[in-house]
Parts: structure tokens; sequence; C-alpha cells
């Protein structure tokens, strides 16, 4: 999955788009350490917040992955969960940016 993440945040770069992460591994070095080996460059937000429900808690995750595609007006357009599939992914954000005005390069 890493792969085709990092492949959007390229094709997409310079267009309303923003990957966000939410990790739900517990162990904060190891994790740093993962994201520096996977090459994840994208802002990735723990799952678990001290004194306040989870972020899987607060929007319903039972999944992962599940993924969420929001619109410029904060709107969740898609939801997945589980891996849809590079091909799906890339076919709603394009139909999204399309949408919008902002056609990606193919």
């Amino acid at each position: 999955m890493f792969p085709h993440e990092r492949s959007l945040v390229k094709k997409l770069e310079g267009k309303p788009f923003v990957l966000l992460g939410v990790n739900g591994d517990d162990d904060d070095p190891k994790v740093k350490e993962k994201n520096s080996k996977q090459q994840i460059t994208w802002r990735s937000f723990k799952n678990s917040r001290p004194g306040k429900p989870s972020l899987a808690d607060e929007w319903n995750i039972d999944a992962w992955p599940t993924l969420f595609l929001v619109d410029h007006h904060g709107i969740i357009r898609n939801r997945w969960e589980g891996s849809p599939g590079d091909k799906v992914i890339d076919e709603a954000i394009d139909q999204l940016l399309d949408e919008i005005g902002k056609t990606p390069a193919k």
C-alpha cells in the first residue's frame, strides 16, 4: 500500500490533495523507524490520545486500513474498509479533482 501512497503524493503535488495517516502502533520509536524505512513523508497521527477517545473510536473505524476520501469542503465522499485497490482509489481521486476543475496530470 505504501508504494501507491508515495506515488499519489508525487503525482498530485501542487494539486488540492493531502494524504494523512493514522497509526495504530503504540511504540513511538518503532513507528518513526518504520515510517522512515517505508519512506512515509506525509503526516501520520497516533490513534491513541491520552484523555480522549481514540481516532478509530471517533471515526467509527473497525478495520485497518480504512480509507476516506474527503473533498475540499470537508465532506466524506468515499469510505473503504480494507484496501479497495489502487485503481479504485485513483479513479475516485481523479473524479473528485475533475469535479472541482483540478484534473491531475496522468
